[in-house]
């Protein structure tokens, strides 16, 4: 019986591992160590590796390898690459009856063993082992792939860079230090051929760790000693015009280079923790963000529908989702299709993160009281005739925003709701008033990006029996359905995908929902009658493009499990 409702303390205490005062002090260590409890107690010695995984196993019903005494079958190990391995940490054992049995440390890691499923087309199942014995395995049957800090700098060519910034170098030391000038710009430029959106840069206690952000997903890299976080992070300071001195208060700046014959922009923020400053810098690639709105991953007819409400002449066009699904490159691949020498485009951001031909682009500055609200008005006297605002926050911008939707402009925004009816309760509950929303906007898009099946290792497949029942088919359909997924390439470092697309759900304003705005109707009701109009949601339309062959069940229904329709 799997015993999820105890937690790990509980049933190490059950079977007598731990004492309550072993516990206490180890839950007290946690606070400062930030690890797992289970790490913190092998630490101080209290349990050893195998009694946890024991105690692991107890709590998640699953079973316990000694990988020592496993007899590792071939053919497991060629299902999947050493790659893949060594990123999810797992092991493969063996491969019988269409189902592999992977070992594994961390019995949460669902993600894993979901995305192993989706990428071999096989049943995965799951059993726990220590660390130490995977280490071991992966080095065994992988071999050990480290390089040295040395090997990575030779690979790096000196013309692949091109750094356009104003350095301040304060140190002799510093503007000696060829090496370090030379792992940065491998860091940067390896980030950028693996399509890498962002880069993190953390000192941990033991370790200094680098992850790059690719298609949604993090990924560790091999990083640098841990003596070389210092270096590195001041060297990106420099870099990035901040004060290398301040190493108590966050920081914020922007490098500008050319990498690979592309201009890209690096967004640059430092936040100091326990064992040092954390780096992230947010890959701002120009030729990434001007899609136009093919590009972007619309059906046909969500396509047709979104540009007919593009050609509005008034009324506010909102877009909705958590950060990071695609909101900022909605908006400006919409203004790059508007953006035209007779019409006079303004936008207020913050911050502006891609410059764009022939748009006049405002930057929010809080500490010097330069709010949206304050640029708005300012906007309103230019005359323009399409105003996009980054994101509405209070209700000061959005009543502006809304007003100026109903004097003639075409205005384009963002809000943080989970869904496109969510907006409208959401505008109400920010204090504006709903005849204000219902007579303003025009449509509300929610959207979410999904991972794009890689195309150079592209395969079909007969769907399971599972698969079928969440498309909403039956037994008696099943040979006219057929799914793909990518098997694993060079191309795609061996995860199936490469890039990303938008899932969408559009809600055009009809008169019914227009009424429904003015009594303040719940998001629930908004939402069935939008449904009944027509609309499809994240999920249905996930699924179109999962038999369309764009992407896999598992990553949309991974994307969409908010969506309960």
């Amino acid at each position: 019986m799997v015993v999820r409702n105890k937690r790990l303390g509980e049933i190490l205490q059950d079977v007598g591992l731990v004492t309550e005062e072993q516990l206490f002090l180890a839950l007290e260590e946690q606070k400062v160590t930030r690890e797992s409890l289970g790490t913190v107690l092998v630490k101080m010695g209290v349990v050893s590796s195998e009694s946890l995984s024991q105690a692991l196993a107890t709590q998640f019903g699953m079973a316990v390898a000694k990988l020592s005494d496993e007899e590792i079958q071939d053919e497991a190990l060629r299902k999947i690459s050493p790659a893949v391995a060594r990123r999810q940490k797992i092991v493969p054992i063996k491969f019988e009856n269409n189902s592999l049995t992977v070992a594994m440390a961390n019995p949460l890691d669902f993600l894993a063993i979901d995305n192993l499923r989706a990428m071999l087309g096989c049943e995965v199942v799951g059993v726990l082992s220590t660390v130490g014995d995977i280490e071991a395995a992966l080095n065994k049957y992988y071999g050990t792939e480290e390089k040295t800090v040395d090997t990575m700098l030779d690979e790096l060519s000196e013309t692949d860079v091109d750094f356009n910034v104003k350095e301040q170098i304060t140190t002799e030391e510093e503007s000696d230090d060829a090496a370090i000038v030379k792992l940065v710009s491998l860091i940067i430029l390896e980030a950028f051929r693996a399509r890498a959106s962002d880069i993190h840069i953390e000192p941990l206690e033991k370790k200094f760790r680098i992850r790059y952000r690719v298609d949604g997903i993090l990924n560790e890299v091999p990083g640098p000693p841990r003596k070389l976080r210092g270096p590195v992070t001041s060297r990106l300071k420099i870099m990035a015009g901040m004060d290398i001195a301040e190493k108590r208060l966050p920081q914020d700046g922007r490098i500008k280079l050319n990498l690979l014959g592309k201009e890209v922009d690096l967004r640059v923020s430092t936040l100091p923790g326990l064992f040092g400053e954390s780096v992230v810098l947010r890959i701002l690639d120009k030729s990434s963000v001007l899609l136009g709105l093919e590009e972007l991953g619309f059906m046909e007819d969500d396509l047709k529908k979104f540009e007919s409400i593009l050609a509005v002449a008034n009324g506010i066009v909102l877009v909705t989702g958590p950060t990071g699904s695609g909101k900022t490159t909605t908006l400006y691949a919409s203004l790059h299709t508007l953006n035209r020498p007779d019409r006079k485009l303004i936008t207020v951001e913050e911050p502006v993160e891609y410059l764009i031909s022939g748009i006049n682009q405002s930057q929010v500055r809080t500490e010097i009281g330069l709010t949206f609200a304050r640029v708005l008005r300012s906007m309103l006297r230019q005359a323009p005739d399409i105003i996009m605002v980054g994101e509405i926050r209070d209700t000061e911008t959005a009543e502006i925003s809304i007003r100026a939707a109903l004097t003639g402009h075409l205005v384009f925004s963002t809000l943080h709701t989970n869904d496109a009816p969510g907006a409208i309760t959401r505008l109400i509950d920010m204090g504006v008033k709903p005849f204000l929303v219902a007579s303003s906007v025009q449509a509300v898009m929610g959207q979410r990006l999904v991972r794009i099946i890689c195309q150079n290792c592209k395969e079909a497949y007969p769907p399971r029996m599972d698969e079928l029942i969440q498309l909403g088919f039956d037994s008696s359909q099943k040979d006219k359905v057929k799914l793909y997924r990518g098997k694993g390439c060079s191309e795609c470092n061996h995860t199936g995908f490469k890039g990303r697309q938008g899932i969408f759900e559009l809600m055009v304003m009809s008169d019914t929902i227009q009424e429904m705005a003015m009594r303040s109707a719940s998001a629930s009701e908004i939402r069935k009658q939008a449904q009944e109009e027509g609309m499809r949601t994240l999920r249905e339309d996930g699924i179109r493009k999962v038999l369309d062959g764009r992407t896999t069940l598992s990553e949309v229904l991974r994307i969409t499990q908010q969506d309960v329709s």
